[in-house]
């Protein structure tokens, strides 16, 4: 005779929760190597539309030193901002990439940019 659909046990296995709860640790294992990364260029990002305002790129580049001080950042520095002026308006953008090493020779490489022009991240030259 066969089991009615009531009769049969519904569930997870011992396996597939070993399996899952491993899966689930890697992943929170790397969300939180990478999530301070992302924190950090949120604050990138802030101290350089602050510093935007400063005026000429000397002083710029000391303003966004002084966020960068007191906000932890220390992925980059006031030197390596990219001032430009474009259409009379000063833009300043940044790149900077940031490696997370995984295990053995695995490792995740983050690629940051930003920019306080309209239209987003642009390319960094170098100045």
């Amino acid at each position: 005779m066969r089991a009615s659909r009531a009769d049969r046990q519904g569930g997870i296995s011992l396996v597939g929760l070993i399996v899952t709860l491993a899966v689930l640790g890697v992943l929170a294992l790397l969300a939180m190597q990478v999530l301070p990364t992302y924190t950090e260029y949120r604050s990138i990002n802030a101290a350089v539309a602050k510093a935007k305002t400063a005026g000429t790129p000397q002083e710029i580049r000391a303003a966004f030193d002084r966020s960068a001080e007191v906000n932890y950042i220390t992925s980059i520095a006031g030197r390596d901002l990219t001032i430009e002026r474009v259409n009379g308006e000063t833009e300043v953008s940044f790149a900077y990439d940031k490696k997370i090493h995984l295990a053995g020779p695995a490792s995740l490489l983050l690629e940051y940019s930003g920019s306080t022009a309209k239209g987003g991240p642009t390319t960094a030259k170098a100045d």
